[in-house]
């Protein structure tokens, strides 16, 4: 058995699900299940569509009128017979939607954002998957609601891993190809959950592991895993091999290639994970396995935008030690707080936050409380793993550095973010 993981940039438009057919008739595809992400930026749109939802109702139509529209012309390049019976189910699905738009009583964002984001997941898998029965490859559609399934933690939920190893087992045919959806699943009481944004790679791994698969591959439109994001580095190298651990720290830190809980249940295991090109599926890629050196061995760079610095001291200068320390910890977890850098001393505290709820003037509030603080918003994180003093001068060079630390692999510097 074996797992593909399909993103957004890989089926973006017609030429991509043609292209995605390709792949799996390069590739083979007997005992497949294929995770499929939404088209292109559709999720991006869909999450127009919920904020309109909240915000500006008159044009909460006119949004989703433009998310029919981008999906309805990829079906029409994709099936000339209109009268093809994925049309009416598509239009299904829009008009499910719409009816949970207009029978929701739910206040609650997070749990309106779940139960609305994956529907781009739910068409995209519904046009792929007529295409390929089309054109001779027999699939089965599955919804991956009634196989992962989660507490209720909404837009970051958690993984009932019995519940879904036993649905997974009972309903996935291993001698079939399968195409199912990534990012989403649904909590016990049948309401859409979803794994965080990026989280496909996490439901390929889960799949993975449920289903004893010999390799779990993670389809691009990068030749695998590189020492960078070559949207802000230069002469980005492609990393031919890395072990889980090493994944595992390029993943916490930021790395978006691989999504950070994504390598978790395939270490345990020891299923390889192969991240490779979509454009050029014969090329080798990047392998991740057990206890292998990083291959070539360069350091690795990793940045993460729009983050905040908040530095804490005590009022009376006393020292921040294990009750204060937990106090925090306890507030960044309450207000759904993501963490990349702590640095403390006997009467300081900085933490480097992601401020994805927009929590962080509940937070503020709060810690002004018991502590002076300052905070610096719109900061970027640089993380280089495997550095040398060469590459942090290089980095630092013309910069404000507003924190740094170093341990015996990694540096991690705060950097006051250029202006547009």
């Amino acid at each position: 058995m074996q797992v593909f993981k399909f993103g957004g940039a890989s089926v973006k438009d017609a030429k991509g699900v043609v292209n995605l057919a390709k792949v799996l008739r390069t590739t083979g595809f007997e005992n497949t299940l294929v995770v499929i992400s939404a088209m292109g930026k559709t999720t991006n749109a869909m999450e127009a569509v919920i904020h309109n939802y909240f915000g500006a109702k008159a044009e909460l139509q006119s949004a989703l009128q433009e998310v029919k529209k981008f999906h309805n012309e990829i079906l029409l390049e994709l099936f000339e017979n209109t009268e093809h019976h994925v049309y009416k189910k598509v239009a299904n699905l829009f008009s499910e939607l719409e009816v949970f738009f207009k029978l929701n009583k739910s206040p609650d964002y997070n749990f309106v954002y779940d139960q609305a984001i994956g529907f781009g997941e739910l068409v995209s898998t519904a046009i792929v998957s007529a295409y390929l029965n089309e054109i001779g490859m027999t699939n089965d559609w599955l919804d991956v609601r009634s196989l992962i399934k989660t507490d209720s933690y909404y837009r970051r939920a958690n993984v009932n891993w019995d519940d879904t190893q036993d649905a997974i087992l009972n309903r996935v045919n291993k001698n079939n190809l399968s195409i199912t959806q990534g990012f989403i699943a649904s909590d016990s009481n049948n309401f859409t959950t979803t794994l965080g944004r990026e989280g496909s790679d996490y439901s390929a791994a889960i799949f993975g592991y449920c289903l004893n698969a010999t390799a779990v591959t993670i389809w691009k439109d990068v030749p695998g895993v590189l020492n960078a994001d070559p949207r802000y580095f230069e002469n980005a190298q492609l990393l031919h091999q890395i072990s889980y651990a090493e994944a595992i720290e390029l993943a916490f830190y930021g790395a978006s290639v691989i999504h950070p809980k994504t390598l978790q249940p395939l270490q345990q295991k020891e299923i390889v994970l192969y991240v490779k090109s979509f454009l050029n599926p014969e090329n080798a890629g990047t392998k991740v396995s057990k206890e292998v050196k990083i291959l070539p061995e360069i350091p690795c760079y990793i940045v993460k935008k729009d983050q905040v610095l908040i530095s804490l001291s005590s009022l009376d200068f006393s020292y921040i030690v294990e009750d204060n320390i937990s106090e925090i910890f306890g507030l960044l977890h309450h207000y759904k707080m993501k963490v990349g850098l702590i640095q403390n001393s006997a009467i300081s505290f900085s933490v480097c936050i992601e401020n994805g709820y927009d929590n962080l003037e509940k937070l503020l509030q709060h810690l002004k409380a018991k502590f002076k603080v300052s905070c610096s918003d719109s900061v970027s994180l640089y993380t280089i793993r495997h550095y040398d003093k060469n590459t942090v001068e290089q980095l630092e060079s013309g910069k404000t550095v507003l924190l740094k630390q170093l341990t015996q692999h990694t540096v991690q510097i705060v950097l006051k973010q250029d202006k547009l």
